[in-house]
């Protein structure tokens, strides 16, 4: 049996690995137990371990405001139809270093496949130096990588009234970084929601429950390349309304 080359097909092939055993000792009882051999390898394919995602995030990811079954992250989980897992770890407010700081833990605790970085807003709205936020976000990067994950970067814009110059130079920082280590980039998650104020809550800065089919089709087309990449077949989905 050949597997996708990819963290999750790695982690099938070392799981199967270990069940072979039961098929080896009956093979050991002649052909009668052949029924029961290839039923218990059939089961052990079935079996194997769905990929994780995991989701780090600030209250674009968290549901604010909001029932946190209408968020995207779980309108994600629903769409995927058990062909992979998904744990939000998305916390309102989070901030880069804060993201940083819990990042090790989860990433022992779960062994994601696939970890998506939904970070910025909240540095950016405080004012952080954009080479502080790149050097947190790398980091992030890193550990993902050194966990054997492939990562997911999530883009987002700082308002005008911060001037042309910020927003250019925070902004910049996931372009260059999905550069330098060749990872799949949305460039503004909230593309086709911000500029409509019916889709966004009466703060102008988070958006509504109804603007959270729009966010996942913003991640969606991204997000299937990464999964069919480690061999998860997924139904085609009807391509996001761009009026």
């Amino acid at each position: 049996m050949g597997f996708p080359v990819g963290t999750w097909g790695q982690r099938a092939k070392r799981w199967l690995a270990g069940c072979w055993w039961p098929i080896r000792w009956l093979s050991a009882l002649g052909l009668p137990a052949l029924g029961m051999t290839l039923l218990l390898a059939g089961e052990a394919a079935q079996a194997a371990p769905r990929p994780l995602l995991l989701v780090m995030g600030d209250s674009l990811s968290a549901a604010y405001g909001i029932e946190r079954q209408a968020g995207w992250v779980s309108l994600l989980q629903a769409r995927l139809d058990g062909k992979a897992r998904v744990v939000n770890a998305s916390i309102s407010g989070e901030t880069s270093s804060g993201a940083a700081a819990r990042l090790p833990d989860l990433l022992r605790q779960h062994e994601p496949d696939i970890v998506v970085l939904e970070l910025g807003g909240n540095d950016g709205l405080r004012g952080l130096p954009p080479g502080q936020f790149e050097a947190n976000m790398r980091r992030m990067i890193e550990d993902s990588r050194a966990a054997g994950a492939e990562v997911l970067l999530l883009g987002i814009d700082i308002p005008p009234n911060y001037g042309q110059a910020y927003r250019d130079a925070f902004t910049g920082v996931y372009y260059r970084l999905a550069d330098e280590f060749d990872l799949p980039l949305v460039p503004f998650l909230l593309e086709g929601v911000a500029l409509k104020s019916e889709l966004m809550q009466s703060d102008g800065i988070h958006p509504t429950a109804a603007a959270q089919p729009r966010i996942l089709d913003n991640v969606w087309p991204k997000l299937v390349a990464l999964l069919e990449a480690n061999g998860v077949k997924i139904d085609s989905v009807s391509p996001p309304d761009q009026t």
